[in-house]
């Protein structure tokens, strides 16, 4: 079939737009990830005389790294909106967040839609495969106190015992808040087939647009970072003690992606801008953590039920192009997320001028000793 001037048109005009935003996010990285590193060495003493607010300002800049992330999908078009409950309501409480996995876009979509929830970007730990260790964010995640699992069963209850030791060292004594995990282990297209299956040996529901989770990483989560007094246990000491101390993990945030016909956005489509502007959908249910049984076979049940939940949400969601309305209530209610723009310029010029910055002064430094 014979492609016509406009259609050759459209697809040069495509493949440019993609080269000039892979270019900028190639020099975007160049300078925004070392600076980061660079600002944080020189912040060294600080680290030694005032951990606080040293960790107050690496939050501060590994929210704005995101939101950087967070502006090659705005500016392409790919936005979010949010149904459910809202979630600006717990974001000074620490709350461990639940996620369904379909794509590399999936951890794209969390950086932008938590932008605007307060402190909760500076101030969250995530859980994510090894392998994200690797790329150029890696040195980022590192130095955030982020935790790289392993996945397969050679390596399970290894990693639980480093994931326990993680949270116990780095968790509180950095100020963290919020926990993203994705317990379904990775992305749906990988795990489907061997979850029904399992599904189908265990006399347990067939998924389609979520796989059964794992109980392992949110069993250690919860053990963790539950505060005592949220199982019944007394805590011990003087009310005064009991104040200060933290009131532990709060709130579990069962989040659900929905992207538009089912096709999710990849990492690459993020960072190359080539498919069309699209909605996708974010949805948020709130539970205490005291509702939430700590039992193993009861949290099984618990989390299998969540995953189940998800189903249906996501089977509506397609099926009708919008979530179900929450249970006693006739209309679903959604929210257009937003960022701003001139605030995006502003963290984007930040970062170039920095890297500007850093290299007068190494040209600097070398001129001087050499």
């Amino acid at each position: 079939m014979a492609v016509t001037l406009e259609q050759a048109q459209r697809v040069g005009y495509t493949c440019l737009k993609a080269l000039l935003r892979f270019a900028f996010m190639v020099a975007n990285n160049l300078v925004a990830i070392p600076s980061y590193v660079l600002y944080l060495i020189v912040l060294q003493p600080l680290r030694i005389l005032d951990s606080k607010s040293f960790w107050y300002i690496e939050g501060v800049l590994f929210k704005w790294l995101l939101a950087m992330v967070a502006s090659w999908g705005w500016w392409a078009g790919y936005t979010v909106v949010e149904w459910g409950d809202d979630v600006k309501a717990v974001s000074e409480d620490e709350a461990m967040v639940l996620v369904n996995h379909q794509a590399t876009g999936d951890v794209c979509t969390l950086m932008m839609c938590l932008q605007d929830k307060g402190t909760v970007v500076r101030q969250m730990m995530w859980l994510m495969d090894h392998i994200f260790k690797y790329t150029n964010f890696g040195i980022v995640s590192l130095i955030h106190g982020d935790f790289f699992i392993r996945q397969g069963r050679a390596h399970r209850d290894q990693q639980l015992v480093l994931l326990k030791d993680h949270l116990e060292k780095y968790y509180r004594s950095r100020n963290r808040k919020w926990i993203v995990l994705f317990p379904e282990g990775g992305f749906l297209r990988k795990r489907r087939e061997t979850s029904q299956a399992f599904a189908k040996k265990n006399n347990l529901p067939f998924l389609k647009h979520v796989t059964l989770p794992r109980l392992g990483a949110t069993q250690v989560i919860l053990q963790t970072l539950v505060a005592p007094q949220e199982n019944g246990t007394p805590s011990g000491g003087d009310a005064g003690r009991k104040e200060r101390k933290s009131k532990g993990l709060q709130w579990v945030i069962d989040t659900t992606i929905a992207y538009s016909k089912a096709e999710p956005i990849d990492i690459q489509t993020w960072i190359l801008g080539y498919r069309q502007p699209t909605v996708t959908h974010v949805h948020y249910r709130i539970f205490p953590v005291k509702d939430v049984p700590a039992e193993p076979e009861a949290l099984t049940n618990w989390l299998y039920q969540r995953f189940i939940e998800k189903e249906d949400l996501l089977t509506h969601f397609y099926e009708t192009g919008a979530f179900p309305p929450p249970q006693g209530q006739t209309k679903a209610i959604s929210r257009e997320m937003t960022l701003s723009n001139l605030w995006l310029v502003a963290i984007q010029s930040f970062a170039f001028l920095s890297g500007g910055m850093w290299y007068c002064l190494f040209q600097y430094l070398y001129h001087c000793l050499f």
